[in-house]
């Protein structure tokens, strides 16, 4: 394979002349090795010390609370698996092997589990944000990839970590690289907690409205309450079709594509091509579907319909609920109603069975209390739930796309295909150092 000019082939692949690589584990802080923590916690010790399990930063850092603390006893042990303020962990075990994350200054002296690993950067040698970024971008993963085990969960070593070749640049572009992905974290991050603040203002709003603790303005009057089968005409259960993960015509939506109160086209399946489903089970704008078999504390969520795809079917677990238009209960009103969190409670209430495989029967759903105001008044409501869930909607799609622009970002700079400091810059700088 021809390489360009001012670029070399190397074990990570092509990288520009002025860059270089060494194995992670030349670029460490003298005897502070990369190395996993504590097998067996034992009892939680309200007086001991903490322990960082890779679920206590993989969605962001939880903080304190709910934080496991370990004896005296078992701090000593493991005490050279101490982590110290703006050290790397990196998590190797598990379904988020290869998260890498910046030990803040509340967790200095803590103990690692057995889920992480401690790569405790030597500034002088690279950026560690800058060795982050790469452990986390197209060169790093592949390398996990390469060498992670498989068994009851995926597993990298710590022998096999220090072996990482990280191709850098000198330091003055490692950080320029690193602050400008920091910048878009910074912009994914502040996202985050927007997009949170504004989940948790809708939550709060279903809770006013759909109660009547608030009324919308030009609204009074008492509201009803209907058992759940006096508003319905019927409940339609959806087909049992062959289906596939292979993309085919008929996408088919299944117990797992139900959330709360939407669909999640996340992971879809197809009818197998040559099966035709039948059209009473297609989706139509505004379907209101119900699941009534899964695991007990998924079983009887409620979603709507809102031509997600252009064409989709159900499956035999779920039920589309179809409203008595002579007792006026709009389809929108009715998904926030089944979905608010008295009502989830109460779906819950009616599941028989174990915690891996429950059902709730059609004669005890329609047994289900809900609260009914007039029609305008549940359209009235609606809107205004509406418009919450498009400005979500909106929020959630700028987030996809600053996440991808990140991920365009890592492929280019962290492999030198796009320069932040000039060339010329970067040179005279490794030969100052």
């Amino acid at each position: 394979m021809e390489v360009k000019p001012g670029y070399k082939q190397t074990e990570v692949g092509v990288i520009p002349e002025e860059w270089n690589t060494h194995r992670l584990g030349e670029l460490l802080q003298g005897p502070r090795s990369i190395r996993y923590g504590i097998v067996q916690p034992g009892k939680f010790d309200a007086t001991g010390c903490y322990m960082l399990r890779s679920q206590d930063y993989s969605k962001g850092w939880a903080g304190p609370d709910g934080m496991h603390k370990v004896s005296a006893q078992l701090e000593n042990q493991y005490r050279n698996a101490r982590i110290l303020h703006n050290d790397l962990v990196i998590t190797v075990v598990g379904a988020g092997i290869g998260q890498v994350v910046i030990v803040p200054q509340w967790l200095d002296g803590a103990i690692l589990s057995r889920s992480t690993a401690r790569v405790a950067i030597d500034e002088d040698k690279a950026a560690r944000s800058f060795v982050r970024a790469f452990l986390e971008g197209p060169l790093g993963k592949r390398q996990i990839l390469d060498c992670q085990k498989e068994g009851a969960q995926p597993v990298v070593s710590c022998i096999d970590l220090a072996k990482f070749f990280v191709a850098y640049p000198p330091l003055p572009e490692q950080r320029a690289i690193a602050t400008a992905l920091s910048d878009v974290d910074g912009l994914l991050g502040g996202l985050d907690r927007l997009i949170a603040k504004k989940r948790d203002l809708k939550q709060a709003a279903m809770q006013q409205l759909l109660t009547g603790q608030t009324r919308l303005p030009g609204f009074h009057g008492d509201w009803e309450m209907k058992t759940l089968g006096s508003v319905l005409s019927k409940g339609r259960l959806g087909g049992n079709y062959a289906n596939q993960d292979a993309e085919a015509e008929l996408p088919l939506m299944k117990m797992g594509n139900l959330a709360r109160g939407y669909f999640d086209l996340s992971k879809v399946q197809f009818i197998q091509p040559g099966v035709t489903p039948e059209v009473t089970r297609r989706l139509f704008f505004g379907d209101v579907l119900f699941n009534t078999r899964n695991t007990l504390d998924l079983v009887g969520k409620v979603a709507i319909w809102r031509d997600e795809l252009p064409v989709a079917y159900y499956n035999s677990n779920l039920m589309r609920l179809e409203f008595d238009p002579e007792q006026v209960c709009s389809n929108q009103y009715a998904n926030y109603a089944l979905n608010t969190d008295s009502a989830v409670s109460g779906l819950r209430g009616l599941a028989t069975g174990t915690t891996s495989v429950a059902a709730i029967y059609t004669r005890d759903l329609m047994k289900l209390q809900v609260i009914v105001p007039p029609l305008p008044e549940q359209t009235a409501i609606a809107e205004v739930l509406t418009e919450m869930d498009a400005e979500l909607a909106a929020l959630e799609q700028r987030r996809e796309k600053t996440h991808a622009l990140k991920q365009a970002m890592m492929q280019e700079l962290l492999t030198g295909r796009t320069r932040l400091v000039a060339r010329e810059a970067a040179k005279n700088a490794k030969e100052k150092k």
